[in-house]
């Protein structure tokens, strides 16, 4: 089994739902796909994100830690959520990626861990 990371991608220049009802329904749709995942057996962690400009970004420069308030990269589309599921191929993980997709209402990229 590998463990892949499905990234939720969002656009933070607009507002990601019109109302909120629309943003019942996602939490709603997201919560009862989580619930299918750990029925299956296949989930290992998920979480939303706060807004990219409560980001903080940390590096280490010649030996100094330099920190900067706000996100790495400039970018309209941002990491949102994520889950780390459990799957026996990456076939296995397209298809739950679909369901994921359909559940948060945007694009999810699927990218499995590396082997240790």
């Amino acid at each position: 089994m590998t463990e892949y990371l499905f990234s939720v991608h969002h656009d933070y220049s607009k507002p990601l739902f019109d109302d909120d009802a629309d943003v019942e329904a996602m939490f709603r749709d997201t919560a009862a796909f989580n619930d299918e995942a750990q029925a299956a057996g296949i989930y290992v962690f998920a979480g939303g994100l706060e807004a990219p400009d409560t980001a903080t970004t940390v590096h280490v420069r010649e030996g100094q830690t330099v920190t900067t308030d706000g996100p790495y990269a400039e970018a309209r589309e941002r990491i949102g959520g994520f889950w780390i599921l459990e799957l026996p191929d990456l076939d296995a993980a397209l298809a739950w990626a679909a369901k994921a997709s359909a559940a948060c209402q945007g694009p999810v990229e699927v990218r499995p861990f590396q082997g240790v």
